[in-house]
């Protein structure tokens, strides 16, 4: 199987149709605020397949970091719900940059996402292992919800400094 979908459609973005600010809630972040994006699909947006979920779900990940903690080192840069064809199906997916001057050991980006009654439906993240000083990340998170389920997401970064 290609590991490497065509993308579909980038939806969001940073600007007019990403709302971005601070949710105000802490509770998995380890009191870092997350901030809001808004999720907007395409008509023909589908579930995946059962043998696409089977390979989403080994690729998912969502056992957060205990080692991981808010630092100004990193930053996200942007980030936008992206429908993908193939397995990835819906992700949120952005640039986390490290904005210090030495390395973060490891650094963890972590999405949650909210059906249209604002109840959490899951946890995902992506981590990156090693992020040199002045250095760029880009990251894929992806969701297993069923796209017609997810209404918003929010999203913050954490890391550990070396």
């Amino acid at each position: 199987m290609d590991r490497k979908p065509s993308r579909r459609r980038l939806l969001g973005g940073v600007g007019g149709v990403l709302t971005v600010g601070l949710a105000g809630c802490t509770d998995d972040s380890g009191g870092r605020d997350y901030e809001r994006g808004t999720v907007e699909l395409p008509a023909d947006a589908e579930p995946r397949t059962p043998a696409e979920l089977s390979v989403a779900t080994q690729q998912a990940t969502t056992d957060p970091s205990d080692a991981v903690a808010p630092t100004s080192a990193v930053d996200l840069v942007d980030h936008a719900f992206v429908f993908e064809s193939g397995y990835l199906g819906a992700t949120v997916q952005g640039t986390v940059v490290n904005r210090a001057g030495s390395r973060i050991d490891r650094c963890e980006v972590r999405v949650r996402v909210y059906n249209g009654d604002e109840q959490l439906l899951g946890r995902y993240l992506d981590r990156v292992g090693g992020l040199d000083g002045g250095r760029s990340w880009r990251f894929t998170v992806i969701v297993l919800e069923a796209p017609g389920d997810i209404a918003a997401y929010d999203i913050t970064v954490l890391g550990t400094p070396a």
